[in-house]
């Protein structure tokens, strides 16, 4: 993620694009001060306006992340400010007691868990609500079947589940199938300006009008032969 001005710039450029979410986050997010924590939020907020989902990423799964359960919860009351939509991995992947504690105090939606792998890894996650958002990456956790049941048990649990993307073209097509199989899931995570997504399937990706990104139904997990309508995703950008 860019400076504030240069954060600005680029995210009204995407948005001609037609994306109506929007995900910012690590860079020096986190990692100076909290001046310039919202500095970047705020420059977020104004350049998209007030009716575009704005979501934070803090990236606290880099192995020097330098902040701890204070700065979260400190965070999350300014997120709630700029009315961000989630706020993903302020803790270290590994620290499920202070997740709970957060994501209980918290007045933004806690989300989490692209660093887990398999159900059963989820399953004390899911038990303790130590999340709002669930977001399993189906590049890591065993494949569609293994995610699916993930995402079960998410909604056994009252988590959302809205796969974690970032990856590639097959990954964003398996999110998509994904979703459109999950009552509770609205949103999928994509990638803009990367070959791995946009240059590794025929025709690539195309937000429609309402910028939702259309499921493929053709043959084929990304098949891109034939675009159904009866459901289509927001995309976050």
């Amino acid at each position: 993620m860019c400076e504030p001005a240069a954060l600005a710039e680029q995210l009204l450029a995407i948005r001609t694009q037609g994306f109506r979410a929007f995900k910012i986050g690590w860079g020096p997010f986190g990692r100076g001060s909290s001046a310039t924590d919202e500095a970047i939020v705020r420059a977020a907020r104004d350049a998209l306006g007030p009716d575009i989902l704005l979501m934070v990423d803090a990236g606290a799964s880099d192995a020097f992340w330098p902040q701890g359960y204070k700065w979260a919860l400190r965070t999350a009351g300014m997120l709630a400010e700029y009315d961000a939509y989630w706020f993903e991995e302020p803790l270290p992947p590994d620290n499920l007691d202070d997740y709970v504690l957060l994501r209980n105090a918290s007045p933004t939606p806690i989300a989490g868990g692209e660093c887990l792998t398999r159900r059963q890894s989820f399953a004390p996650w899911l038990a303790r609500r130590a999340f709002d958002i669930v977001q399993p990456d189906v590049t890591k956790v065993g494949g569609i079947s293994e995610e699916r049941r993930i995402a079960w048990m998410a909604e056994e649990n009252g988590v959302r589940f809205i796969p974690h993307g970032w990856n590639t073209a097959l990954g964003l097509a398996a999110d998509l199938q994904l979703a459109s199989a999950s009552r509770q899931t609205d949103l999928v995570e994509y990638l803009t300006g990367s070959p791995f997504i946009d240059d590794l399937v025929v025709g690539g990706w195309r937000l429609d009008e309402e910028g939702m990104l259309p499921i493929p139904s053709g043959p084929g997990l990304a098949s891109r032969s034939i675009r159904t309508r009866s459901k289509s995703i927001p995309a976050s950008g």
